[in-house]
This record gives structure tokens, sequence and C-alpha cells, in this order.
């Protein structure tokens, strides 16, 4: 049965305002504590005098979390260290046999004997039921998961072997094998065809590789017990979490959470969820699907009281005071915003909804759902390269600049400062990060810099969704011949071809690096058919130019896309977008308008800029379901 979204509650209470940690360390893969821990640490003892934590009614969570995150999250850390440790001495008796000592990842962090989880004990093997892995509790579930620690070369068999024992359908990673050079984990499946673990033989049905995580489908089953019938595993691995921190968002983790919840079937065994250590990034997954789960049951939350009690499962559960944090910046988001996927099939629906379809003309419940993008705060402390003088004269509109962690970094030139800087910022496609490039139509200044980011970052495809002039003012710069060729630079551009196909100017720009003699063919998709104010008359120019540019990618190799208009934000991030939701519709036939515009607002302001742009998401992908209605094609 699918639950019902926040969305509906009336718990939304007009004009909220985004709740930012003033910690707010942003790095390309998020944010990572002061010291770059190489270890795992031991929890500091509690104060002595403990003071009490009580469980938060949702409608006063957004004021909670604003408290504890003033003066750099010192409630947080209060409330994180009050936590009892819970280390019961003299309870680790297996995970202590010198047999066993060698199966444990980290010489600290051992299952309890009570909640261990027991395999089988093979014949004639000394001490063979034993794996570094816990039974902890959902919210009022029962042993709804096993927390694990990532297994070890000398482990795996025994991790395939509880799969099967254990009858588990899902397995959520949430490390990735090397991390700053470490090995986090053994690789324990295999990349295709099939490979035997012990007893168990692990073959590759399919793998789905998504910006944030992968999907790998494997089928399973006993060598030497061939009547019993092969099993469905789903592992869902998480690449998007990095050691010792939190991710920059927890819009990923969310929307990878709910994939755990869909794809888990009723009936199987517990969820097997490990990192590298299986207490930290692990209990912090727990945490938040436990709470989600008390949120809908009793309108509040308990996160001090549940880690305590999952601490008497699995010793150090949760594991740093920003992971703590990031558990109720995740409830925080989930609350505020709720559950905004849609099915295809329940799209128009929705629009005749959003619309309020007594009267045709009324959007409030489309410009309720855009102001709360406005909520997404521009993190100015965040833009101190833009900002600087010499870079703000590259500006086209001063507001519009790229965030430090995610610009475009080019080679500085010898001994000129600041050649380094342009205004342009990566940004995540739907399979993988830092897929586009959203930067401003170019300045007569800038057009070196622009060819200088197309030749080093391997690009092959420009998106221009401007004209060179509109309503007598100049939008960009010329950047390409209009006949033979043009230099900038070191840099020196022959236009090729030059085709008009629709609305669509199709530029075959033949782009040399003159100190190496190497050339590379460039394509620029010249949009016509959008207008400096409002939108594209209709959808399906946006398709065409979408599937055109896919089409180029496939053929050069998925290298970053340049796409700009004039400014770089408002019919930029429209295309972005809607390349995004296309790509989802096609592949999961799901949508989810409002956390992609979102998540584009995170990696540079103001993308997709007006309520008009917002709207036009939709009908684009309404006009696309209309145009393959037998949407059964998506799933």
């Amino acid at each position: 049965m699918r639950r019902k979204s926040f969305t509906g509650l009336t718990w939304f209470r007009k004009q909220r305002k985004a709740v930012v940690t003033s910690g707010d360390k942003k790095m390309p893969n998020g944010i990572l504590e002061e010291q770059e821990q190489q270890r795992v640490m031991l929890l500091s003892r509690s104060p002595m005098g403990q003071k009490r934590y009580f469980p938060i009614p949702v409608e006063n969570l957004e004021v909670e979390v604003r408290i504890r995150s003033a003066d750099d999250g010192k409630l947080f850390r209060e409330e994180y260290n009050a936590l009892p440790p819970v280390h019961l001495q003299g309870l680790f008796e297996a995970a202590n046999k010198d047999e066993n000592r060698e199966r444990n990842r980290y010489p600290n962090i051992l299952p309890y004997d009570h909640s261990r989880v027991l395999l089988s004990q093979i014949e004639g093997v000394a001490c063979s039921d034993y794996i570094n892995a816990s039974y902890i509790d959902g919210y009022r579930e029962k042993n709804k998961f096993i927390a694990a620690q990532g297994p070890k070369q000398e482990t795996v068999n025994d991790f395939w072997r509880m799969i099967w024992e254990q009858k588990s359908a899902v397995v959520v990673m949430l490390t990735n094998l090397k991390e700053r050079k470490e090995d986090k984990c053994y690789q324990y499946w295999p990349d295709q065809g099939c490979w035997i673990y012990g007893n168990i033989r692990v073959s590759v049905e399919d793998v789905i590789v998504l910006v944030d995580y992968t999907i790998r489908k494997f089928c399973i089953q006993p060598v030497h017990d061939g009547c019993k019938a092969p099993r469905l595993v789903t592992q869902l691995h998480f690449t998007s979490w990095p050691d010792f921190g939190v991710p920059f968002t927890p819009i990923g983790m969310l929307k990878f959470l709910k994939k755990v919840k869909t794809i888990n079937p009723a009936h199987a065994g517990p969820i097997i969820i490990h990192c590298s250590a299986g207490v930290g990034r692990t209990g912090t997954f727990i945490v938040i699907d436990a709470m989600i789960d008390m949120m809908h049951a009793e309108q509040k939350i308990d996160v001090y009281e549940f880690v305590s009690r999952i601490r008497h499962q699995r010793p150090q559960m949760v594991q740093t005071d920003m992971q703590y944090s990031f558990i109720y910046q995740a409830l925080l988001e989930y609350y505020l915003y709720g559950d905004t996927e849609l099915d295809v099939a329940s799209l128009e629906k929705h629009l005749q909804t959003l619309h309020n379809t007594s009267t045709p003309f009324d959007r409030i419940g489309l410009e309720e759902e855009f102001k709360k993008l406005t909520n997404v705060r521009i993190m100015k402390e965040n833009m101190r390269t833009g900002n600087l003088p010499a870079n703000m004269k590259k500006a086209r509109v001063i507001q519009i600049i790229p965030y430090d962690f995610n610009r475009v970094i080019l080679s500085m030139k010898r001994g000129q400062e600041y050649t380094d800087y342009i205004n342009a910022s990566f940004i995540d496609g739907y399979r993988q990060k830092d897929y586009f490039i959203a930067t401003q139509g170019p300045l007569p200044h800038t057009v070196e810099d622009f060819w200088r980011m197309a030749w080093e970052w391997k690009s092959h495809t420009i998106v221009m969704l401007t004209e060179l002039q509109e309503r007598e003012q100049e939008k960009c710069s010329q950047y390409w011949p209009t006949e033979l060729s043009v230099s900038h630079g070191e840099i020196n551009i022959e236009l090729k071809t030059d085709s008009l196909m629709d609305s669509i100017s199709v530029r075959d720009l033949m782009v040399t690096y003159n100190q190496e003699k190497v050339a590379r063919l460039v394509r620029q998709f010249h949009f016509h058919g959008w207008p400096e104010v409002g939108i594209p008359a209709e959808g399906k120019g946006m398709i065409d130019l979408i599937a055109a540019v896919q089409k180029q990618q496939q053929q050069t190799g998925n290298h970053p896309i340049i796409v700009h208009c004039s400014a770089g934000a408002g019919r930029t991030g429209t295309f972005i977008a809607l390349s995004n939701i296309l790509e989802r519709v096609k592949a999961e036939g799901l949508l989810d308008v409002f956390q992609t515009v979102k998540s584009l607002r995170m990696q540079r302001p103001h993308m997709v800029q007006t309520l008009e742009q917002y709207e036009f998401c939709y009908r684009v992908v309404q006009d696309f379901v209309d145009i393959f209605s037998d949407y059964a094609n998506f799933k």
C-alpha cells in the first residue's frame, strides 16, 4: 500500500524559511569533518548529570533544528555527547575469540553476543557461526535490519551465507570500496557473469548506475542443494556519502531510502545494511528510516531515545555529532517538503489539482509549490571566488555566480592571477555527476575562457538557449565564426557546417588547440524557440532538442554538456531540469519536478527562475507522455 505523502497534511505553514546549519562546510562530495579521522574512533563518555531529551512534535521540528544548529551546532553536539555509550564489556565473547579476531574489520567495533547474527554451524569448522553483524529493530518492527561491517576478503563467503540463511532480499551498501586511499570494504559481488562464494552461486542479472546510487540485481542459489529455488537479491549501493562526513544535502539520501522501502518485498527477511564498520552511516540510515515511520504514526520524532535503544543492539550506532545532526536535517527536509514524487500515470490528475480545475487560470497549487523553492537559501558565504573584484567583472548578472564547491576551474595562465575562474558551475545529471556545465553567455572579454573551458573539460556539446541580441540588448557575445575561422588565445575555431532544423541551428565547429596541434569537433545546438521573457510556445521543440543532445552525447562519450542562456540560470536551469526529469521518466516512469529544481538551486543560484518556467517543466513532461502515450515503455 502506498503511504500518503505529507503534502496533504495540514502541517505546512505558509512562508517557511529554509534551515541550513551554520557549519555549511561544503565540498564536492559532501561535508567533511574538521579532523580527517583515519581510524574508527571510540565514543566519548557521556557527561555527568544526565540531561533529559524529550520527543519533538513535528510542528516544532523546524524551530528545534534551528535552535540546535545555532552556534555551529553546539546543542547538537551536547545532545549527541549525552547519548549513553552502552559499551557493555564482557558481552563480546564470541567476537573476541581467537578464531574470530581476524574476521573483524575494526578491533573496537564488535557485535554483542545477545544480538549478533548466528550463522549455521559448518561441521568440523570451529566458530563458523560467527559474522560481525547484529540484528537491529526498526520503529515498531523487531529485527527489521541487520547491521554488518563491510565484508573482508576472508568473510565474503559468510556474508552471502548470511543473506541466504536470513532470507534477505535487499542489501544496502553505504560506503565505497575505497575512500581516501583506504580500503573500506572488499568487493563481494561479481561485476558480470557468475561467481561462487563458498556454497552460494551469485550471478549478475542487472546493473543500473544513477547519480547518487547504483542498483545491482543478483540471482543467488546454493550450489550443492540444487533443489532449492534461486532467489533475487537487490543491492542498493549509495555512492554519494563521504566517510566521516555527511552528504551535501539529504535529498539524495531520502530518495534512496524510498527506493529501499519500495524494493523490499513484504515477506522478506531483514534488510542487510553495511558501511565499513557497520555503525556510523549504517546507524544514521536506520534512524532516519525509523523516525520517518514514527512521524507518520505519532506526528512526533524521538531521535535521542531511538539511538540510545539501538546502541543496546550494536555499540556506537551513529558515530559522529555530524551524522546525528544530519538525521535531523533529513527529517526536517522530509517534513517540510514531503514526498513530491509522482508516477507518470498520475501526472494529469496531479496537474489538475495543482491548477485547481474549478478555476482553470488559478495556479494557486503551483504557486505554493514554487514559493517553497524560494526557501532554498543562496549561500553567499560560498561564493567567495566569484565575488573577488577581478572576477565580478566577468559576470553578466552579479547575483548569478557559481558556488565555490562546484565551480568549473580552468588551468591558471602563468603569471596571471584569477585566470582559473569562469562563471560556470558543474551540475549533476540523472546518471552522472557533473554531467552539465551551466554558464552564462560569454562576454566579449570571456570568450577565450569559454573556449578554454570547452577544451580543458573535453566538451563535445554546447547548448545555446538565447539569441545574441534580445530586445535590442546584447545577451551573448558571438563566440563562433560565421564563416572560415577565428582564434581566441591558443584556441582556433573553424565553422564546418551550419544547418537549421525546425527551431534549432546545428553548427559543427572544429576546435584546435594550437600548442598541441590537436583538433576536436564540437557541435553547438542553438535553440531559437525561447523568447527572453516567457517560455517556448510548445514543448515538442524542447523534447526534440534534448533528444538531439542525448544522441550527440552517446556518439562522443558523455563528456560535460555546456549549457548557456544569457545569465546561465533561468532557461539554462529549465533545460537541465527537463533533461534530468525526462531521463527519469523514461527509465523509471517517475518524476519529481519539485526536488529536481530544488537540487539544481542548491548547485547554482536562481536555476529555473520563474513560475512560468517551473510550470513549463510539468507541461513538457505531459507533452512527452502524450507523444509517447503507451508509457508501458517507460517501465
